[in-house]
């Protein structure tokens, strides 16, 4: 099982926060473009425990890949849960944390999943899937930042010194 995580500073109160981030309808805003992110099934303005989301992306050479993802576990405005229940990895589980600080909200992604196909998908992760998942969540860093922080990078003490920390992907 591998884990990446991701910790970042954001400039907004916690209920901006938690309800921008909990509205499903707003993930596609922060998926690069690449992955042609599409939701397949209507989706409710605030998630709940037990909702299903049918989507699919594109992560490879444009073929569609068809990813179901259930709302595992909801505490308002302090995390959430998601789990794949159907898509390319043998097992997915994003945790997002809210916590209140000085100056804003600390959020962060903890993603744990595991590889299908044994060797192969072992292979894959080193090749390609790993960098691809940095990427992706490197990627919402910034677009959350230009979003919430100003319309350029915000150099902040606290995401420079959780940076560092926060890009390492682990084997367990």
């Amino acid at each position: 099982m591998y884990q990446l995580k991701r910790t970042q500073f954001i400039k907004a109160d916690l209920q901006t926060c938690w309800k921008y981030f909990s509205a499903p309808a707003n993930l596609h805003i922060i998926t690069p473009d690449y992955i042609d992110f599409k939701v397949w099934t209507p989706v409710p303005e605030e998630m709940y425990e037990g909702l299903i989301i049918h989507y699919t992306i594109r992560p490879i050479l444009g073929i569609p890949l068809k990813w179901i993802s259930e709302i595992k576990t909801i505490r308002s405005e302090n995390y959430f849960v998601d789990e794949q229940r159907q898509g390319p990895y043998k097992l997915w589980h994003h945790e997002h944390h809210f916590k209140e600080v000085e100056g804003g909200v600390e959020m962060t992604d903890i993603i744990s999943y595991s590889m299908p196909f044994g060797f192969i998908g072992t292979l894959a992760h080193w090749i390609f899937v790993k960098k691809q998942l940095e990427s992706i969540f490197d990627y919402r860093i910034r677009k959350v930042d230009e979003m919430f922080n100003s319309s350029q990078y915000v150099e902040s003490p606290l995401i420079d010194s959780l940076a560092p920390k926060a890009a390492r992907v682990r084997k367990y």
